[in-house]
C-alpha cells in the first residue's frame, strides 16, 4: 500500500514546528528519522495530513555529557549511542539495549526520540528509558515546556503523555557515578523483529559483589515497558544469585499482565519475562568479577 496524500513541510525552526503543530493538532506528524512512522503510513495505520520534517533542526541535534547527565536532542540519531565513546561509558544501559534495535540500517535512520515517542512497549530505548527513569522535555507554543519521568510518559501500547501540539525536544539521562554494571536481553522470533520480552539491568557493587544500587525492568510482557524501582531497593544490602534473581524476578512478572498475540501467549511471555529478568540480573551482577562495567 502506499500512504494518503500528506502535506510534507521541511521545518525551519522549531518556533515553526510548534506553530505547525498548534494550527494543524492532531493533524499533524513530526518525522525525524521515519523508521516507524513511514511504515506505519504505508499500511494506512497512521494517516497524518501534514508531515512536519524536524531532522535538520540543530536545536534537536545536540549531545550534552555532563557528569550526572547527559542531555540528548530529540533528534539525536540511534547510531550515534551505538558508536561514540564517550556515550557508551556515560550511557553503558543505552548502549546495550541500542545493539539490539532493528538492523544496523534502521539505527543509521531511527532517532532516539523517536522511538520513545512511538513508545511499542517491545521496544529497546524505551525500556532503557523507563528502567534509569529519564526526563522527557516537551515544548508546545501555547504551554512552554515541560518535563516527565518516562516511568509516567507511557501510558499504553503506542500512546504516551505527548499532548497533540507538543514535540518532544530533548531527554535527560541520569549518569549513576562511579561503575556500574548493566545488562540488556531480549527473545524474538528472528534477529531484529519485535521483542516478545526483554529485560534491562544497571546495578551498583561493592568491592564484595554486594548490591549498593539497583534497577531493572521489563519490556514486550505489559502494554508499556515496566520498571520496578521498590523491588531493585530490595536488592540492597544483598548478594545477586541465581536464587535471589529468579525470586525478583518472578515477584516482578507477577505484577504484569501480559497479552497474547500469534507469537506468544499471555503464560508463555510471563515465563520469558522472568528467564530474561532472572538472566539480566544475574549478567550484571556477575560482570563485576570479571572486567569493569564501563569497559565491557
Amino acid at each position: 500500500m502506499k500512504a494518503a496524500p500528506f502535506e510534507y513541510i521541511r521545518a525551519e525552526s522549531l518556533e515553526h514546528v510548534l506553530e505547525r503543530l498548534s494550527q494543524h493538532g492532531m493533524d499533524a506528524k513530526a518525522i525525524a528519522g521515519g523508521q516507524s512512522l513511514v511504515p506505519m503510513m504505508a499500511m494506512r495505520l497512521a494517516r497524518p495530513t501534514v508531515l512536519l520534517d524536524i531532522y535538520r533542526l540543530p536545536e534537536l541535534r545536540q549531545v550534552n555529557i555532563e557528569p550526572d547527565r547527559v542531555r540528548m536532542g530529540a533528534t539525536t540519531r540511534q547510531r550515534a549511542i551505538e558508536y561514540e565513546i564517550d556515550l557508551h561509558k556515560a550511557l553503558p544501559l543505552v548502549r546495550d539495549a541500542v545493539r539490539w534495535v532493528g538492523h544496523i540500517q534502521t539505527r543509521n535512520r531511527g532517532t532516539v526520540g523517536g522511538s520513545l515517542v512511538h513508545a511499542d512497549p517491545s521496544a529497546e530505548l524505551p525500556l532503557a528509558a523507563t528502567v534509569l527513569n529519564a526526563t522527557l522535555r516537551l515544548r508546545s507554543q501555547a504551554d512552554g515546556e515541560r518535563q516527565i519521568p518516562a516511568q509516567e510518559f507511557f501510558l499504553g501500547p503506542m500512546f504516551t503523555a505527548t499532548a497533540e501540539t507538543e514535540c518532544l525536544v530533548e531527554i535527560e539521562w541520569p549518569v549513576w557515578q562511579g561503575a556500574v554494571a548493566t545488562a540488556f536481553e531480549e527473545t524474538a522470533m528472528r534477529h531484529g523483529d519485535f521483542a516478545m520480552a526483554s529485560a534491562a539491568c544497571q546495578l551498583q557493587l561493592d568491592e564484595d559483589g554486594i548490591c549498593r544500587r539497583a534497577a531493572f525492568g521489563v519490556g514486550g510482557v505489559d502494554g508499556t515497558p515496566r520498571a520496578f524501582p521498590e523491588l531493585a531497593r530490595q536488592l540492597v544490602g544483598q548478594r545477586i544469585d541465581e536464587s535471589v534473581a529468579r525470586e525478583i524476578a518472578q515477584i516482578a512478572l507477577q505484577q504484569t499482565e501480559p497479552g497474547s498475540d500469534l507469537h506468544a501467549d499471555a503464560d508463555y511471555r510471563r515465563h520469558l519475562g522472568v528467564v530474561m529478568l532472572t538472566r539480566v540480573l544475574l549478567k550484571a551482577a556477575q560482570s563485576h568479577h570479571s572486567a569493569p562495567a564501563l569497559q565491557h
